[in-house]
């Protein structure tokens, strides 16, 4: 897993590039990128699978900010991303969320 950061330099925003890697995506056909950044919304389009398992998806969000983030397996399982800038407590539940600071 890992986060690919691409500034932009005509408004303050960053691109980020989401990778769950086929190890940490296990069997999983399908991965969401779910977080503040849609509200998290479980019905969001599912991340890219590439050829060799990994999934992938590029969002842009705004500068100076930080967002938390999950990624769901299968509309089942949540996952972090153990690569994240940081973590912090999950407001609904007793594992943490990954953390994105732009």
């Amino acid at each position: 897993m890992s986060l690919k950061k691409q500034y932009l330099k005509t408004k303050p925003a960053c691109k980020v590039t989401f990778r769950l890697n086929a190890n940490e995506a296990g069997e999983a056909a399908t991965a969401k990128l779910v977080g503040d950044f849609n509200a998290w919304d479980t019905d969001v389009t599912p991340m890219k699978k590439l050829k060799n398992g990994d999934f992938t998806q590029t969002v842009t969000l705004d500068a100076d900010a930080e967002y938390q983030f999950r990624y769901l397996l299968n509309d089942d399982v949540w996952e972090n991303d153990w690569e994240a800038d940081g973590y912090m407590p999950s407001p609904v539940g007793l594992e943490d969320n990954s953390v994105v600071r732009v």
